[in-house]
């Protein structure tokens, strides 16, 4: 199938929603939309597929009214509309659940569910208990079971995304556009969010869907349309193409090895961890790392996972256990401590623990490299534009330029960034928690390869992730945690879907 031969909208089908005609938006060096297209039906749910920088994000942006694009009509009823804002957006039935939630936590659940269109009183003031009750039915609409009166910042982040579903439902909206809505979510989460995806469908929304695990697309779409560098590709229904159609359509290849593990010389310990334990978080935690090695850490949301490998960081501390590095006791006490030892963590949650928004590519990844990049105190900007471009090009960054804000990088793309940067500090360990949570295909496929690379180089790598192909493509052991402690330890051909889901879920061999 080739995107020449792609189908296209159904004569026979009704007039689109929403619609967008040849929309373009340009920004200094870059053209982010070319000429795209895109329909949206009342009562079908659309998948937006595309490599990061294919322009998803922009296009989000023009719909909601934070972006005006340059050229090109947006149809609503068949009619051309002008979305000036965000509030003329959501005034037309516009809205949006975005992958990185922007929630304010010193507010309630309440309060963030109804910021700027809250229930007000005959005088003009807001109803606190109206704000409340309707939160509450908002929240068990979509299977939460949340304090409307709790502070966000005592919420974990799964709940902080059903929070932000509440908010956008909040308003009644026509279009819902969905970014990634479950790369926070637990097996049971999503299963509630397909619920409400059908319960949506069937009041006559048009929905959005944008998402990199194919397995969503398929279950849950209707029909797709395809983004490439900025440009439509294809359009049609999900149930005429398979999923290396739309791999081909994407990325203009084929993608034949998503997973490229190359043998890798597997050394000595190089890390030794024993008894580690966390008052409320883990417990007798106990493995070792060897040289070469790519460690997986297998388990369901809440296992433990993500705590351990902070408290290897030092951004936490445990109440014992012991971590030897090469052999010999350490007590790492800060993030600091960890660097010094050879010790880096790429974090899941990239907008608030890995990149810096506001400062440019380059300076993200030198940061924790100034001593390399600097000379008698003074920066060497040479220096460090190289540093960048050697870590960044091999991971295949795709920006305009290295001294672009890294906040206007694509998801993907600011997690390259944040890995390159710990990758320059010439690490012994290298922690990846979700290395490619939120990614596309190729980008994945660019970030396994340059693991792999690394480990064949002698690099320590523990990959934290809770995709069941990348744990068995790229792994060489896994471990697999549950409810905080560690359950498992697999290698060889001890590594199927079926052992990992039955150890992580706590599923007996007699029980299948």
């Amino acid at each position: 199938m080739t995107a020449q031969q792609a189908p296209l909208a159904d004569a026979a089908m009704p007039q689109p929603l929403l619609a967008l005609e040849d929309v373009t938006k340009t920004f200094p060096g870059v053209v982010a939309l070319d000429g795209v297209r895109l329909e949206l039906h009342a009562g079908e749910v659309t998948a937006l597929v595309g490599e990061n920088g294919a322009g998803k994000s922009t296009l989000v942006k023009v719909l909601t009214g934070i972006y005006q694009p340059d050229g090109g009509r947006i149809l609503l009823d068949g009619r051309p509309v002008a979305f000036r804002t965000a509030h003329h957006a959501a005034a037309a039935g516009i809205t949006a659940i975005h992958q990185e939630t922007v929630l304010f936590d010193d507010l309630t659940v309440a309060e963030n569910i109804f910021i700027g269109h809250a229930p007000r009183t005959r005088f003009g003031l807001i109803d606190i208990g109206a704000m409340q009750a309707r939160a509450r039915e908002l929240l068990d609409g979509i299977g939460a079971r949340i304090d409307p009166a709790a502070r966000l910042r005592d919420l974990g982040i799964a709940s902080k995304h059903l929070v932000a579903i509440a908010r956008a439902l909040s308003i009644d909206a026509r279009v819902v556009i969905m970014d990634e809505p479950t790369a926070a979510l637990s097996h049971k989460e999503i299963a509630e969010l397909y619920e409400l995806v059908e319960q949506l469908k069937a009041q006559g929304k048009a929905i959005l869907f944008i998402s990199h695990k194919f397995d969503e697309v398929f279950r849950i779409s209707d029909r797709f349309t395809v983004f490439r560098d900025g440009q439509f590709i294809a359009e049609g229904r999900t149930a005429d193409v398979t999923e290396d159609d739309l791999v081909r359509l994407m990325v203009g290849r084929a993608v034949d090895q998503i997973f490229p593990k190359r043998p890798a010389a597997i050394g000595d310990p190089i890390l030794t961890v024993a008894g580690y334990s966390h008052p409320t978080e883990f417990e007798d935690i106990g493995f070792s790392l060897r040289r070469g090695e790519i460690l997986g850490f297998y388990g369901l949301v809440g296992a433990g996972r993500s705590e351990v490998m902070q408290a290897l960081f030092g951004i936490t501390r445990p109440a014992k256990g012991a971590v030897r590095i090469d052999g010999k006791v350490r007590v790492i006490r800060s993030p600091a401590e960890a660097i010094a030892q050879g010790i880096v963590y790429v974090p899941e949650d990239r907008g608030s623990q890995g990149a810096i928004i506001g400062l440019p590519i380059f300076q993200n990844v030198t940061l924790p490299s100034l001593a390399r990049t600097s000379r008698h105190g003074f920066l060497r900007l040479a220096r460090e534009f190289a540093l960048t471009r050697e870590y960044t090009g091999r991971l295949d960054l795709r920006a305009a330029a290295l001294d672009q804000d890294v906040g206007t990088l694509s998801g993907g793309n600011q997690q390259k960034v944040v890995i390159a940067k710990w990758l320059a500090t010439r690490p012994k360990v290298i922690i990846l928690d979700e290395p490619t949570k939120g990614i596309d295909i190729g980008s994945k496929a660019a970030v396994h390869a340059f693991m792999s690379e690394l480990a064949g180089q002698g690099l320590s790598v523990i990959m934290v992730s809770s995709e069941i192909p990348e744990v068995l493509g790229m792994s060489d052991r896994v471990i697999v945690m549950r409810e905080g402690r560690i359950v498992a330890e697999l290698e060889g051909e001890e590594l199927t879907p079926e052992t990992l889901v039955r150890h992580a879920a706590g599923i007996s061999e007699a029980a299948g």
